[in-house]
């Protein structure tokens, strides 16, 4: 069994309170998610996120399929973090860590993700040329725009 771990950090010049309201809020994520990969929430962001929220969203990561992924959050600290697990979709395990921290002029913002592909030796022969280049693609892409939407930080 591999599990693989992706981990990014971003600075932006908001506020905490800034942040916090944007980036725990389920529905700002399709700002942030590529346009081709057809993501839709279909339930369970009509609320402030809360520890044991299920949201479910439709997503077409590869070849123009459409996959449905239902996460919940399972811990929130307001304004410090919050954490979503997939409960079913396209991974054997998805576990996305999301932290928030004042710096001078800003806040920092550093996702650690831990995933498993599932199809056992199939999905680690994969991994390399499809699933890692694509979610990093996912993250420069959503960094790009964060970037857009609150400015560049400058330390």
């Amino acid at each position: 069994m591999r599990i693989y771990t992706l981990h990014t950090k971003q600075n932006l010049p908001i506020s905490i309170d800034e942040a916090w309201e944007f980036l725990s809020d389920p529905k700002n994520l399709k700002t942030i998610t590529p346009d081709y990969m057809g993501f839709i929430i279909k339930s369970g962001a009509d609320r402030p996120m809360f520890a044991g929220q299920i949201i479910q969203y439709i997503v077409t990561p590869v070849l123009g399929i459409p996959t449905k992924w239902v996460t919940e959050i399972t811990h929130v600290k307001d304004k410090e973090y919050f954490v979503d697990e997939q409960r079913f979709g396209p991974y054997a395990l998805w576990h996305h860590k999301h932290f928030l921290r004042e710096i001078p002029g800003g806040v920092e913002m550093e996702d650690i993700i831990d995933y498993k592909l599932p199809m056992g030796i199939l999905g680690q022969l994969v991994h390399p040329f499809l699933v890692k280049p694509k979610l990093k693609e996912i993250f420069e892409h959503r960094e790009k725009k964060l970037m857009e939407l609150f400015g560049e930080y400058k330390s």
